[in-house]
């Protein structure tokens, strides 16, 4: 039988929807984010929908809609933290420093994915991000084959590294993972297609599996048919996919994914995308109309609550302070 324990405030727990099934002395303690994701991977069929996000309003968002795991975007993080392209510019303190804020916004809450790019040097620049992401909260990661100088995964000229360079860090990642007896869910990227075509991809991936990569993924399907026999090829080890719209493959909807056999799907652009053009548009209407046209009901105090507004107060209260008896 299935038993589900549910943690409640002020420490309390139902067991079944239960308050009095278990000894009110028994310590429960929450399991990690990598440790859930790797759960949902073995324990269940679910394909597991991860929105990308790329900073603390666009995760809290997530969060609020009740997604069951999120993805931090490389690209994104480069956008909102650099103001740059997607050209490798971003470096381990950008990306780790990013997915340490958007993991410990709620630490036992949705896990999070998370892109390492190429490690970021050889194998011992791989063992410290592998490291610190670990220490980050980070719940899994992706690592490629791309050239150091890489670009986004739907650019084209995209340059790989050969295939023992590329096995090298997989087999880096999984020793730090080993080493620190981690949850932590290793996926293994490769961008060869472009390059090399798909046999090698194909053939990267399953030496990465080998190695001890928990998840695979194959960027820039060319076609629906070719992400279907991609699943079909590495059976039954699970795959990820990428899923960019107006990117360098075709749209392929959740709905798709799960039917193609697909147990991870990110969006690596959900948050970005809309966000240029909400921003986009009110600032054009702030140099035409001399506002901005927030809709009404949309004031500090509402963005405020996504962002974690009552449990500040909350925090404050339940330390006997005052700072919030008035309201806000």
């Amino acid at each position: 039988m299935a038993i589900t324990i549910t943690l409640g405030p002020n420490g309390q727990y139902q067991v079944n929807g239960d308050a009095n099934q278990l000894d009110p002395n028994l310590d429960l303690v929450p399991i990690t984010g990598a440790t859930k994701l790797r759960r949902m991977l073995n324990e269940t069929d679910e394909l597991i929908v991860c929105p990308g996000v790329y900073d603390g309003l666009s995760a809290r968002i997530a969060l609020q809609l009740g997604f069951s795991a999120m993805y931090m975007t490389g690209a994104g993080t480069t956008a909102s933290r650099l103001g740059m392209a997607d050209l490798g510019l971003a470096q381990l303190h950008d990306m780790k420093t990013n997915a340490e804020m958007i993991a410990n916004l709620d630490p036992y809450g949705p896990p999070l994915i998370a892109d390492m790019d190429t490690g970021y040097g050889g194998p011992l620049m791989v063992a410290k991000s592998v490291q610190q992401y670990i220490q980050a909260g980070v719940a899994g990661f992706h690592i490629e084959d791309q050239v150091l100088s890489k670009r986004c995964g739907h650019l084209a000229g995209k340059k790989v590294v050969n295939r023992e360079e590329y096995l090298m860090r997989i087999r880096a990642a999984k020793s730090t993972i080993n080493r620190l007896h981690s949850d932590i869910v290793l996926i293994a990227r490769t961008d060869a297609l472009q390059q090399h075509g798909y046999e090698e991809c194909i053939a990267r991936l399953k030496a990465a599996r080998d190695l001890g990569a928990d998840v695979g993924l194959l960027e820039g399907f060319t076609s629906k048919e070719q992400a279907r026999q991609a699943v079909q090829d590495l059976a039954p080890w699970p795959l990820l996919l990428n899923m960019v719209e107006n990117g360098a493959g075709p749209v392929i909807t959740t709905f798709e994914a799960k039917e193609m056999g697909f147990r991870i799907n990110i969006f690596s652009f959900a948050s970005l995308a809309p966000a240029y053009l909400g921003i986009k548009a009110a600032l054009e209407r702030l140099k035409t109309d001399g506002v901005v046209g927030t809709p009404e009901g949309l004031g500090p105090r509402k963005l405020f609550e996504v962002c974690g507004l009552s449990e500040s107060m909350k925090i404050d209260a339940e330390a006997g302070n005052s700072a919030f008896v008035n309201g806000v």
